[in-house]
């Protein structure tokens, strides 16, 4: 039996990964097709506005390459439509879920077809939980009988059952999955669907070493299948045992109905439990032991460290059907000898001529030293461990030195490294960095690995340890990552070294390590007052109302500089304690201030969330006296109806308000913040206006009033010349932008969604820079400004639900452009494309729909008499022009209108019957060939027409 060869990728680094490199799914290879009626693999909704779950898990199911169609919310985009053809439907529940009307029907209709289809549904509860989904208990319940008497009882009926069968489905609850770590949840939700799309994952294109590994394990497999396998694969950390698993499983993949990937075993069984990783097998229709002996199953189970993990989702083998096979990576070799693997596949290190040849690629940037280098980098390569994460920290740590000084160095430390202790090399690219980049790190590993690398910055900064600079040093020395979020990635053996190192301050005294961040430890030290000057953080992270700190607690922490306690009270005398303090998460703090002399002078980061507090809260006042405040986050504080002033945080640069739905004004003096960048208001759904000193701040680089009731932006003399972001979707009351607006040099994304505006002001190099435009839902805005072909920088333009009538796009403009959405636009009849102008071929295929009727029998598509538009670009290099489809009712004898442009393709009745599928389809089998060949194609096929068509 032949097996098919592994897709490769785009991005050549390393052969080692960690667990959580993306999958992929390509151009429907590797021997799957697509699924007959399944226009997309996903159906991603948001039902309520807000969060940033939805973005990040459209990225992670993007990046893999997986074909996912975003239903925004409150809008009908296709409601009867794209989830009828997905295979899976993702609904993501906000707090405000209850106000979508638009995304409950979409709800109803995604059950109809999880009943009458079999679709897949994995609902997500983001800041909701099941039970509140379901009306049963929270504001939940209050809000939705708002709907009687406006909505039909039988749609008011159908909502309510949909709402509890969803909510009893088994999915995630965000906050509570390993403990609040997004990251981890988009993992598990991309692998799962992965699972049951039967897709591949993306590898690295140069795989050092790894071919090797994989011919070895496919070769002692019977291409008929006819036994059943446990296959092991045991290694260190950062050997690439995972990469071999998955290159295994695109192999594999295509010659099993049943498939599934579990990644971290390890890690997501201490979070949540080993029953949790049953029930997603079970979950995945694979399950556990004897229950399910008749399915023919691949299963990769990575990570596993204990025996207890092997006998809960493995056992002894014995229920697996003949042909089944399970991949079990591992370090415990134990573990693999209980299960009777066969084959157990050691990964050894790396031959010299590969670990020279990875060392050289991290170090020079190519794939063997210069001449000069050669004796030197063979050398270091024979005495230290051929392990791939290693070579690159190695390699990375002395790219960032002098020629001499990294020569010099490497000559002395050959002779003192272990050869076999991984810790050891680790250390040594530990002890390259100076003190503060070593402060840095330790703090990423034990506390902010997830979070946004902009208030530790602020931190870092306070204390003198020049964090941009040592941020690009760590990540420049592979020792961190940055995604696209700004989140401060680690990959998990350099979190653990960078945790051991803190262990090993004092294996045995707790209060003698600078960093507490297990519950329990720092319980137990604060609990018996054991608290010492060598401390520098401490992280309660779990929810106590019942406790209350007092100043003995805190008394022998001089140098505490990062605090996080939530729902805990603090009583008594504080004078003189806590004074290096620069960081407090005090989440859901309780209303009542009983604490005498709170002075935090050296405060930069204050995070209030959740609490309790009123702008009459007695610790307004110690607070104010942090005159070097930085970020003060006050996001969903239900009692604050009026900010506090801000005259004595002249240094604040970062303002939170978001989700304080009883608040109603913010105090006038925010406009005296001259450093002022980001200002959070949205959700904020009382306030009616900014303060007008707002309009003056001249630094401000975010500002985001979507949700609320503001219907004027502010804006003076040279204020608000700055921002990047300006996010004023859902004001219902905005009409209008200043013309300010449109001079804005800097501006990136340009967010107005759902408002009243008619015009979008465009004036000089205004907007030049704009890398987002959306305005779905502007049902009063007719044309896009004449400009808008001349941003260079443009990738998203999303037009959905407007009045706009034509998109004007000259030659060679928007050549950036990734993503156009122009559904219902009833009246867009033109696309102004100039030549071979257009839009070029991006490597992510431009897809938006192409629903623009309004008769009530929806489902009945080619009856409609609508008019609308379809986008579609290819992603091949060869065909440069983007493709543009319009359609006219579609019915028998509805000519479609032709776009008169060379490079531009136009599709009639005769080649698409049915309309856009039927051309999509046509187009795919016609990618690889020149342009002017399709070009022609078409032509001739409109020639031929008759003239009564």
């Amino acid at each position: 039996m032949e097996r098919k060869e592994p897709t490769p990728s785009e991005d050549p680094i390393h052969g080692a990964s960690s667990s959580s490199t993306s999958p992929r799914r390509g151009d429907y290879g590797g021997g799957t097709q697509k699924p007959k009626g399944n226009d997309h693999d996903v159906f991603l909704s948001r039902i309520g506005r807000g969060g940033q779950l939805f973005n990040d898990l459209r990225k992670g199911l993007v990046d893999a390459a997986i074909d996912t169609f975003c239903s925004m919310p409150y809008l009908d985009d296709g409601i009867l439509d794209s989830p009828s053809q997905s295979k899976i439907s993702i609904p993501i529940f906000t707090p405000h879920f209850v106000s979508d009307q638009a995304g409950l029907r979409k709800l109803v209709h995604t059950l109809k077809c999880k009943r009458s289809s079999g679709q897949i549904v994995l609902p997500i509860f983001d800041g909701v939980s099941p039970s509140e989904v379901q009306l049963v208990e929270g504001r939940s319940i209050q809000a939705f009988s708002r709907h009687e008497g406006r909505e039909e009882e039988m749609e008011l009926g159908e909502w309510r059952k949909a709402l509890v069968e969803v909510g009893s489905l088994r999915g995630w609850e965000a906050e509570k999955f390993a403990k609040g770590n997004k990251g981890a949840l988009i993992e598990l939700v991309v692998a799962r669907v992965v699972s049951l799309l039967k897709t591949t994952f993306k590898l690295p294109m140069e795989l050092v070493g790894i071919d090797d590994h994989v011919e070895h394990i496919m070769s002692s497999i019977d291409p008929k299948y006819n036994d059943t396998r446990i296959i092991g694969i045991r290694g260190v950390r950062g050997s690439g045992k995972t990469t071999v698993a998955k290159n295994l499983w695109n192999n594999l993949y295509s010659d099993f109905e049943h498939l599934s990937f579990v990644p971290n075993i390890r890690e997501v069984s201490l979070c949540m439990g080993i029953e949790y990783l049953q029930e997603e097998l079970i979950c995945e229709g694979i399950g556990i032991m004897s229950q399910f002996t008749s399915k023919k199953v691949l299963v990769i189970l990575d990570d596993m460290d204990d025996n207890i993990h092997l006998d809960a989702l493995v056992g002894d083998g014995s229920w697996l059907k003949v042909g089944s096979i399970v991949i079990i990576t591992t370090r415990n070799m134990g573990i693999l000898d209980k299960a009777n693997a066969v084959p157990k596949h050691e990964l050894n290190e790396l031959t010299h001529s590969q670990a020279l040849t990875l060392f050289s690629r991290h170090l020079f940037g190519k794939n063997s030293p210069p001449e000069a280098y050669r004796y030197i980098s063979y050398d270091f390569v024979l005495r230290i461990p051929r392990i791939p994460l290693i070579l690159e920290l190695i390699g990375s740590s002395f790219r960032q030195r002098r020629e001499e000084v990294w020569k010099d160095t490497l000559m002395k430390l050959k002779d003192d490294v272990n050869n076999n202790n991984n810790q050891d090399v680790l250390h040594m690219t530990y002890e390259l960095l100076d003190y503060e980049q070593q402060q840095i790190f330790l703090d990423i590993a034990c506390l902010f690995i997830g979070s946004s690398k902009q208030n530790p910055i602020y931190m870092w900064d306070s204390c003198g340890f020049s964090p941009k600079e040592g941020i690009k040093v760590l990540k420049g020395r592979s020792l961190i990552e940055i995604d696209k979020d700004d989140k401060l990635i680690m990959h998990d053996h350099v979190r653990d070294f960078g945790r051991e190192i803190v262990r090993l301050e004092h294996q045995k005294e707790l209060q003698q390590r600078s960093r507490l961040w297990i519950y329990e430890e720092a319980q137990h030290v604060l609990d018996n007052n054991k608290g010492t000057n060598m401390i520098r953080a401490i992280c309660l992270d779990e929810y106590d109302s019942k406790r209350s700190y007092t100043s003995e607690n805190f008394k022998g922490l001089t140098n505490l500089r990062f605090l996080k306690v939530c729902g805990a009270n603090f009583t008594g005398d504080f004078e003189n304690t806590l004074s290096e303090l620069r960081w407090l998460h005090w989440e859901r703090c309780p209303s009542n201030f009983v604490v005498a002399n709170f002075h935090l002078k050296q405060l930069v980061v204050l995070n209030l969330s959740g609490s309790e507090i009123s702008e009459d809260w007695e610790g307004w006042g110690p607070i104010k006296m942090a005159t070097e405040l930085k970020v003060l986050d006050l996001s969903s504080c239900p009692s604050l109806r009026r900010t506090p002033d801000f005259f004595a945080f002249n240094n604040l640069e970062i303002l939170i308000l978001e989700k304080c739905e009883n608040l109603e004004e913010i105090h006038p003096s925010i406009g005296n913040n001259k450093s002022l960048v980001s200002l959070n208001v949205s959700g904020c759904r009382r306030v009616k206006e900014l303060p007008i000193g707002v309009g003056r701040l001249e630094k401000l680089k975010e500002l985001l009033i979507n949700d609320t009731a503001i219907r004027e932006i502010p804006m003076s003399g040279k204020g608000l010349m700055k921002p990047e972001t300006l996010n004023a979707s859902c004001c219902g009351g905005l009409g209008e932008l200043p013309t300010g607006v449109g001079r804005m040099e800097k501006l990136r994304e340009l967010l107005i969604n759902d408002t009243t505006i008619r015009e979008i002001p465009m004036s000089g190099c205004g907007l030049m820079e704009l890398q987002t435009l959306s305005v779905s839902g502007c049902k009063s805005l007719e044309k896009l400004p004449t400009g808008v072909g001349k941003m260079k920088e443009l990738r998203a333009l999303l037009i959905n639900d407007t009045a706009i009538q034509e998109i004007p796009i000259p030659r060679g403009g928007l050549a950036k452009l990734e993503t156009l959405c122009a559904s219902y636009c009833e009246g867009l009849a033109q696309f102004s494309l100039v030549g071979n102008g257009g839009i070029p071929a991006q490597h992510t295929p431009i897809l938006a729909s192409h629903r623009s009727c309004r008769n009530e029998n929806r489902s009945n598509m080619p009856a409609c008499t609508g008019r609308g538009c379809w986008w579609w670009a290819n992603a091949r290099p060869t065909l440069l022009a983007a493709v543009a489809v319009t359609f006219h009712g579609l019915q028998a004898g509805h000519q479609p209108p032709l776009i008169p442009n060379a490079g531009a393709i136009w599709s009639g009745s005769r080649i698409a019957p049915s309309g856009p599928r039927q051309c999509q389809k046509w187009l795919r089998d016609r990618w690889s060939r020149p342009p002017t060949a399709v070009a022609m194609e078409f032509a001739a096929s409109r020639d031929r027409r008759s003239p009564s068509e």
